[in-house]
């Protein structure tokens, strides 16, 4: 009997070329298509709720996959991970009904970025922060990233190409917190843009460094111009934090 396995998957993406199946290089969905391929011999289509580019990490990423096999659903998980590298984890597997699809059913996600500041870069946390050396001006940051927040044009903050039929998202919240030397955003929204969240921590970083008000948001949301926001923020400071269903 064909069932739809849920799984909840985390990954450390610095040695990939992010989540989707490229040729040649390696990808987490290619990862796990394998892991599960030796398990179960069946050459399986497994799809997540969306994306993350090349260095980009995920501590509850979900996916889906139908499969004819036996194995009992809670079993999945570990079974898969005995096939997985070890920076990529399967942190559960559930069933799911059927008609159930990660990326189509998924009412909003949260990303994380991550911010270092200090003279000296760090050792330990290096591929999971963006390490910059000034100071910046919380304060001013939160005030910025408060215009980000309900339904707009996000196209200022959109790569090039990026893969869609709107450029029309929903914020719920942004969440800017300092603690020490790190300073952590979260983002949720009902969907994202290609390269969105880094187009905007590279924004929000240039308010921080007081180069632009805080108003200036509002400025380049109209504009619907990605020259008008600033520079993309490097990728390893991003991580998928949830999915919402």
């Amino acid at each position: 009997m064909k069932r739809n396995i849920k799984l909840t998957v985390e990954y450390d993406g610095t040695n990939y070329y992010g989540w989707q199946i490229q040729p040649s290089v390696p990808t987490i969905q290619n990862e796990l298509k394998k892991a599960i391929f030796n398990i179960t011999k069946e050459n399986v289509t497994i799809i997540g709720s969306g994306r993350t580019d090349t260095g980009v990490h995920a501590k509850n990423q979900v996916a889906h996959f139908h499969t004819q096999s036996s194995i009992k659903v809670a079993d999945f998980a570990k079974a898969i991970n005995s096939q997985l590298p070890e920076d990529i984890v399967v942190k559960q597997s559930q069933l799911a009904e059927m008609d159930f699809h990660a990326q189509y059913q998924a009412k909003a996600k949260a990303y994380s970025y991550t911010i270092f500041v200090g003279e000296h870069r760090p050792a330990i946390n290096r591929n999971y922060v963006y390490w910059i050396r000034r100071n910046l001006n919380v304060s001013l940051m939160r005030e910025a990233a408060s215009y980000l927040i309900g339904t707009h044009d996000f196209s200022s903050f959109e790569a090039a190409k990026s893969p869609r039929k709107s450029s029309i998202r929903t914020i719920n919240k942004v969440d800017i917190q300092k603690e020490n030397c790190y300073i952590t955003t979260l983002l949720e929204a009902n969907g994202f843009l290609y390269k969105m969240v880094r187009n905007i921590m590279g924004t929000l970083i240039e308010v921080g460094y007081e180069k632009y008000s805080p108003t200036k948001i509002n400025e380049i949301l109209k504009a619907k111009n990605r020259d008008f926001a600033g520079v993309t923020a490097p990728s390893h400071g991003l991580c998928l934090e949830y999915v919402l269903y």
